[in-house]
Order: C-alpha cells, then sequence, then structure tokens
C-alpha cells in the first residue's frame, strides 16, 4: 500500500478501551478500514498480552492477532490526571469502543450524558455480555455466549451432549456486529451531525446467528422436520449432527485414509443425484422410484448418506472432492487448522498473512475479510504496550516532554 492510498475510514479516530476479543475484534477491523485506532490500556496491560504465550516475555499470539495496525497508549484512568487526559481523548475521538463490565465506565465517571457533553459528535459503542434483565450482570465468556444465544442447544449429535462451535460466534462474532453499528452511526452523523451510542450483547449477537433455529422451532408446530435426519421430535429443535437442516440435505463422509479430518461436506441437489449415484456405482438409483426425487430420499437421509460413504471412504478427500466438483455437486473438504494455515490459495487471498513483529520476529495472523476495491489493507503488527504513549500525550495532545515523565513515575501512565 503506497502512502498516497486512501482507505474508507481515513480521519476517523477511535478511541479503542477494549480488551480480550469480543471488543479488540472490533477496533481491529476498524484499524483495517482506515481508522486511526488508539488502544487504551492499563499500564499493567491488556491481560491477553500475558495468555496463552508460546515464547517467555513477549507479546503471546492471543494478543498480537486481535490488536494489528492499532497505536498503543497507557493510561491510569482511577487517577484524576488520567480522567483530565481520558477527557481530552474523548474529546479528540470519533468513536469509543469499550467492553468492560456493565457500569464499570460510568463508575470512572464517563456516564453518557458526561460523554456527550464532552464530545456531543461521538460514537460510543460498548459489548455487553447480556441485555437489560436478569442476565445483565451475568460474566460473559464464548462458550457462555454460546449457550445462552442458542448455539449449543442446537449443535453436537442427538444422542450426545450440547457442543461448542470451534468459530468464536460470541466474541469475534459480537465484534463484527458492533462493527456494523458503529458504522451505520458515523453515517447517521453525517445527516444529524450527532454521535449516538451503540450496544451491541453477546448472547443477542449469537441469537441472530442462530435465526435458522428460531425458524425451525416455529415450524415444529407443524410436525417433524423432514429435513433432519432425527426420527423423533419433541417440542424444541433437536441437535442434528452434521445435517444443514436447510431445503437441501447435506452431511461430511468419512474419506481415506480415515484420519480425523479426513472428511468431505456433501449436498445433495435433485439435480445432483443421477451423477451421484453414477459415482457411487448404484447408477440404478436415479430412477428407482424409492430414491428418484427429493421426497423419496427425505425419509432415509442417514441411508443416503451411507451409501455415499461407502463410496467416499475408498478414496482420498481431495479426489473424492475432484471427482464431486467434476459434476458440480457442492462440496468442501473438512480442513484442519494446519491445512488451512498452509493453504496456499488463502494466503494468495491475504487471509493468511505472515506479520513482522519487534520481539517475537515474526507471526502468521488471518488477514482482513472485507475486501474493499479502493481502500487496501495492509496487516501491521500489533503495538507493544505504551509504544505510542510519546507520540499521542507530546505530539499530539500537546503535554511536555517532563511531564510526561513525571506521569510515568507517578504510574499514571
Amino acid at each position: 500500500m503506497t502512502q498516497t492510498s486512501t482507505r474508507a475510514l481515513d480521519g476517523i479516530r477511535v478511541l479503542d478501551m477494549t480488551h480480550v476479543q469480543s471488543g479488540p475484534s472490533a477496533t481491529q477491523l476498524l484499524a483495517w478500514l482506515g481508522a486511526d485506532v488508539v488502544k487504551l490500556e492499563a499500564p499493567t496491560g491488556d491481560i491477553t498480552r500475558k495468555q496463552l504465550r508460546d515464547l517467555p516475555d513477549v507479546d503471546s499470539l492471543y494478543f498480537t492477532m486481535l490488536n494489528c495496525n492499532k497505536r498503543s497508549i497507557t493510561l491510569n484512568t482511577k487517577t484524576e490526571r488520567g480522567k483530565e487526559i481520558l477527557t481530552e481523548l474523548i474529546r479528540r475521538s470519533d468513536v469509543m469502543v469499550e467492553n468492560f463490565g456493565p457500569g464499570a465506565v460510568d463508575r470512572m465517571g464517563f456516564t453518557w450524558d458526561r460523554i456527550q457533553e464532552i464530545n456531543p459528535r461521538i460514537v460510543y459503542a460498548s459489548i455487553k455480555g447480556f441485555g437489560e434483565g436478569p442476565y445483565t450482570n451475568f460474566k460473559a465468556y464464548e462458550v457462555v455466549a454460546q449457550a445462552m444465544g442458542g448455539s449449543m442447544s442446537t449443535t453436537g449429535f442427538e444422542d450426545g451432549p450440547p457442543l461448542a462451535t470451534g468459530a468464536q460466534i460470541g466474541d469475534s462474532g459480537t465484534g463484527v456486529h458492533a462493527v456494523a453499528g458503529i458504522l451505520a452511526a458515523l453515517y447517521q452523523r453525517e445527516r444529524t451531525g450527532r454521535g449516538q451510542r451503540v450496544n451491541v450483547a453477546m448472547q443477542h449477537a449469537v441469537l441472530n446467528l442462530c435465526r435458522v433455529k428460531l425458524r425451525d422451532q416455529q415450524r415444529l408446530a407443524h410436525g417433524p422436520l423432514a429435513e433432519y435426519p432425527n426420527e423423533d421430535f419433541g417440542d424444541e429443535v433437536p441437535r442434528s449432527g452434521n445435517a444443514s437442516g436447510g431445503g437441501q440435505p447435506g452431511w461430511a463422509v468419512k474419506c481415506a485414509p480415515g484420519g480425523p479430518n479426513d472428511y468431505v461436506y456433501v449436498i445433495v441437489q435433485p439435480v445432483g443425484w443421477r451423477p451421484i449415484s453414477e459415482l457411487i456405482g448404484r447408477p440404478e438409483l436415479a430412477d428407482d422410484p424409492e430414491w428418484a426425487t427429493p421426497e423419496a430420499r427425505l425419509p432415509k437421509l442417514n441411508k443416503m448418506f451411507q451409501l455415499i460413504e461407502e463410496w467416499s471412504s475408498t478414496l482420498p478427500k481431495w479426489e473424492v472432492l475432484e471427482r464431486l466438483n467434476a459434476h458440480n455437486i457442492p462440496c468442501g473438504p473438512i480442513l484442519s487448522t494446519r491445512e488451512i494455515i498452509e493453504d496456499r490459495s488463502l494466503a494468495a487471498n491475504e487471509m493468511v498473512v505472515t506479520v513482522p513483529h519487534p520481539e517475537r520476529g515474526e507471526f502468521v495472523t488471518v488477514g482482513s475479510p472485507l475486501k474493499l476495491s479502493d481502500s487496501p489493507v495492509e496487516v501491521t503488527s500489533s503495538p507493544l504496550l505504551g509504544e505510542h504513549n510519546e507520540e499521542v500525550y507530546v505530539g499530539e495532545l500537546g503535554l511536555g516532554d517532563e511531564e510526561v515523565r513525571l506521569l510515568k513515575s507517578n504510574g499514571v501512565i
């Protein structure tokens, strides 16, 4: 990216008072879109700098992979001078984002009313675990949000326990929702001249991602869900393994040599049944009235995928994929984390990128999934703790070098 390139959010200053995952995932996306994201940390730093370390005394991958393209300043907001500096930072920002526990920022003395007084144009976004009500003060974590948003009860197999998904839909999923709200508020500000409050709850974001299961909950009132492989239905949507649950049945079928990720996910469309029946060596099923139509196949989805698996289990997954794709049958290999991190196409699409880091050398991270033709993204390293104190406090707020030294010795920064 050249210095003359402009990006979508150039000129937007984000005061990032977030930590762990849900908030930092949101502000990192804003940074990738071109915003100047100033991460405000306590002098001890975001807790994830030290969590799950793979190298001693170096910022963890947990931190580096969620805080690229940001600047870092430290500030003790419990001190009077810290509050004065925070006031000035709010005054100079377009967006403020936080994901502390409920009421934490209010207790610092920065209620929404006070923030509006300081800067009527600011967009103030908060990520919480839950909305107002009996759950408000529950401690929110990724899998707690999955549990309470409808994901876990509908994930897993019918005869097994509820399961969490590996996708971080509670944390990073909420971060994406927060970005949508922030961008909408910035756009509305262009017309009104006013900032506004943006609130996103993790439970609510997970629920939004589980809307098709609430669709099926309502369909249950009219009888069993034929698209599910389950035989028995109660009064709630069951766990249905790897079934797509949609209009086109799908399943993960085993491939050779039978490793934990030797599977291909196959979707059987009406037009795909004849070529599939030929591939699996059962061409007669294409015209058999017991199998020829989607309606005929629905009651025996388990048997249908068993027949496909008897064929696929004799071949490596990439060969299964090649043969299915030759007939335009929707399918995809189950890619392991190792396969993804080594995938050349993902690297070519800048979705798996290697980033230099001043202390760890370099690390691999996920690139921006948002591809804007006029807003290129170059992923840069996460900042060291307080790396930009002088740049922000002296260069931008106009504090003297001596005061910055005193602030540091007094534990304010």
